[in-house]
């Protein structure tokens, strides 16, 4: 695991929010996913480059309930990615095809969970998997149990890039 504190500037996370906005209020934007239970999770996501279907765990060309694409991830979020994850040299050097957005309301949060959708060859190349963090301060956990007393944890900041390799599988959350 990197942690980059403070890494895009402001004026990226800006720009970046914007991008956000209009890519979310289109065709393939944002939405309130559901699990396999019907239960609903308690954020907006918008999945970019392939949709991320969260009641088939898989990724695809297309959402299931309306058949929206993905739309494409924008140049500058891949650059920020290549820079953060050239930065951190101990992983392999990737060029982003999937990006998930999720949008937290005040009472927002994703549960523990593991990210093990990604191909098998993604795992064992090492890909890794990058997250950054625009807006108010989350705290993210991650462990090797379930048990989320024994996990660490640490906030994360507006502006903050955190790159996991094969932590990404291990269970995590963000609240």
């Amino acid at each position: 695991m990197v942690l980059l504190k403070g890494f895009v500037k402001p004026e990226d996370q800006i720009g970046m929010v914007r991008m956000c906005r209009q890519l979310g209020k289109g065709p393939g934007g944002f939405f309130r996913p559901s699990l396999k239970n019907g239960a609903k999770l308690n954020l907006w996501m918008m999945s970019l480059g392939k949709n991320w279907d969260p009641t088939a765990r898989s990724y695809g060309p297309t959402r299931p309930f309306d058949g929206a694409q993905a739309p494409t991830i924008p140049d500058a979020f891949k650059m920020i990615t290549q820079t953060a994850n050239s930065t951190a040299s101990e992983f392999p050097q990737i060029n982003p095809d999937i990006c998930i957005v999720n949008y937290y309301t005040n009472s927002g949060k994703l549960g523990l969970h593991q990210d093990k959708d990604e191909s098998e060859s993604s795992h064992t190349k090492g890909l890794p998997f990058i997250s950054i963090s625009i807006g108010d301060t989350a705290e993210f956990m991650f462990g090797d149990t379930r048990d989320k007393d024994q996990a660490t944890k640490i906030n994360l900041e507006s502006g903050d890039v955190l790159i996991l390799g094969g932590e990404s599988r291990l269970p995590h959350q963000m609240k």
